[in-house]
């Protein structure tokens, strides 16, 4: 039975402390949650990694990234609190002897505080270094006691099914999987985790949510920046593994899921597997018909010219590597039979976001005059995920005036807005649940091994044949033409994010929420293929609901 609570004494081993993942993210959130008054009184955060630093050097680092990568001035004092709980030491992770000095600290901390205190070790490591650092704990017996000691294991998990298979077997073999914490941070962030409130705390929307009235959803993940410092890594990984195999998944599976019985972390996990399950096998002969990749070249974001990916530090002049992906999945229940589900993300296109679409079937029967409904589209709703967490409900309202006319306004929630406060980081959110020993938002062992069972059949597709074309989309752009292809040839196109169109007349909110002011597309940036008029671009000239 696990007693530990949060307010409990408590030890965070971070392997890999001298990364990028750990200045970024989770010192910052650390700190955070610690101004809010949410860590244990006693805590010890002990940093391991092979680099050679002294535990003032490393708080001094530490320091300067909180302030650098969260943009506000830290407190000496708070910090100098909070540094207190902060160590460093070398360590190679294939050494016995550094396991064998870090259990001398964890049992030095017990017998200080007179408490067993629990133990969470989090592996901000590349992928191939976790099987290595979970044998060692193993040997070592420092997680002997399943009760109070936790890890943290980040993404990708594996980069195939089997490889996959294999560390779940590792991991398993070592550990409880009620002590295993695999984390998506997307699954931290307020918008996705208010899908679930929005679906099943509201008897409005759930009632028409399947192929009775959804015509189609989209998912769009796009990034502005190229690979930054991650060449090595992401030349033999790229955007299938990277973004579609795990977030857009992730997002898809809590589009679909069905009505938990409670939200019990192991009854929504079934759920999200139960989708993943049902998604329409891919057969390695169709891959051409369901997915497109691509790859960037030069080009223009923002009026500043950027690299091609071949250019990048750490790529390979002749690089296959997919910067861009999109698929198409069916759900092959009751629900959703025969809806698609066109998930699309790359690197160096026009902006930074993260939007789902559930668009809406037309209506039956149009009664009004074509005079009245030449602006007329579907239905729509829109989960922001970022940069502003919200969603949108698109509809038809009539013009002001003597005659009949129907336009698109929108009815619309922002976080910002409705709480006067900026969300929390994701990864406060998910490190809070690691102490709390809450799994709800982390990934399973059969949800990992049903994400790559459903992209296998791609990667395979594409490892087979060479794409003959790459580069074939210029930074700065919405990706490949086959992308529209993708989904055009099923009579619909992909719709333009919401964060491009005008926002001038959004109100202001308070200075802790940061709203874009009046953003439209980027110089330089081309329009995408014109589409029906049921996805045409909304006129910004009109007026607003």
């Amino acid at each position: 039975m696990n007693t530990w609570k949060s307010s409990d004494p408590t030890c965070i081993v971070i392997f890999g402390a001298g990364g990028d993942l750990t200045r970024r993210k989770l010192i910052p959130s650390l700190f955070s949650l610690f101004l809010a008054g949410k860590l244990p009184d006693r805590l010890l955060i002990a940093g391991l990694d092979r680099k050679p630093m002294g535990d003032e050097d490393f708080r001094r680092q530490l320091r300067q990234a909180v302030e650098t990568f969260t943009g506000r001035a830290v407190d000496g004092t708070r910090w100098r609190e909070f540094a207190a709980n902060i160590s460093f030491a070398k360590a190679d992770f294939d050494d016995p002897s550094a396991y064998a000095a870090l259990k001398t600290r964890l049992e030095g901390a017990d017998k200080s505080w007179n408490a067993k205190a629990g133990r969470i070790f989090y592996m901000a490591v590349p992928p191939t270094a976790i099987a290595t650092i979970a044998e060692r704990l193993g040997r070592s017996q420092i997680c002997a006691d399943a009760a109070r000691a936790r890890i943290v294991v980040e993404k990708p998990f594996g980069r195939d099914l089997e490889s996959a298979r294999s560390l779940n077997r590792t991991l398993t073999g070592i550990f409880r999987e009620s002590q295993i914490y695999r984390i998506d941070h997307y699954l931290g962030k307020e918008t996705v985790q208010n899908i679930l409130a929005f679906r099943f705390a509201n008897a409005l929307f759930e009632p028409i949510w399947d192929r009775r009235y959804i015509d189609h959803v989209q998912v769009t993940m796009a990034e502005q920046v190229g690979i930054e410092h991650r060449g090595s890594y992401y030349d033999h990984a790229g955007a299938l593994r990277d973004m579609v195999q795990n977030h857009l998944m992730q997002i898809l599976c809590l589009i679909a899921m069905e009505p938990p019985v409670s939200f019990q972390a192991e009854e929504v996990r079934n759920k999200k597997v139960d989708v993943l399950h049902a998604i329409r096998p891919i057969l390695k002969d169709h891959v051409h018909e369901v997915a497109v990749r691509g790859q960037y070249g030069e080009g223009w974001i923002e009026g500043k010219r950027v690299a091609a990916y071949r250019e990048e530090p750490g790529v390979s002049v002749a690089s296959s590597t997919e910067t861009f992906a999109a698929v198409k999945l069916f759900v092959d229940n009751w629900r959703w039979q025969d809806v698609p589900f066109y998930l699309r993300t790359g690197k160096r296109l026009p902006a930074r976001v993260v939007e789902a679409f559930i668009r809406f079937r037309p209506v039956p029967h149009q009664s009004f005059p074509s005079s009245a409904v030449e602006a007329w589209q579907q239905n729509a709703l829109v989960i922001r995920i970022q940069p502003e967490e919200g969603i949108l409900l698109r509809f038809q309202a009539k013009h002001p005036g003597q005659h009949m006319s129907l336009s698109q306004v929108d009815m619309r929630f922002s976080y910002c807005e409705a709480f006067r406060t900026t969300p929390p980081d994701a990864y406060e959110t998910l490190l809070m649940d690691v102490m709390l020993g809450d799994a709800t938002l982390f990934m399973r062992a059969d949800q990992v091994e049903a994400g790559w069972a459903v992209v296998d059949p791609i990667l395979e597709g594409w490892q087979d044949i060479a794409p003959s074309d790459f580069p074939n989309y210029q930074a700065g752009s919405w990706g490949p033409a086959a992308a529209e292809v993708l989904i055009a040839q099923d009579g619909r196109s992909w719709l333009l994010p919401t964060i491009l169109e005008d926002t001038s007349l959004r109100p202001q909110v308070s200075a802790g929420c940061v709203l874009s002011e009046k953003l439209g597309a980027p110089a330089g940036v081309p329009k995408t293929r014109p589409a029906k008029a049921r996805d045409k671009p909304r006129n910004k000239n009109r007026r607003r609901g």
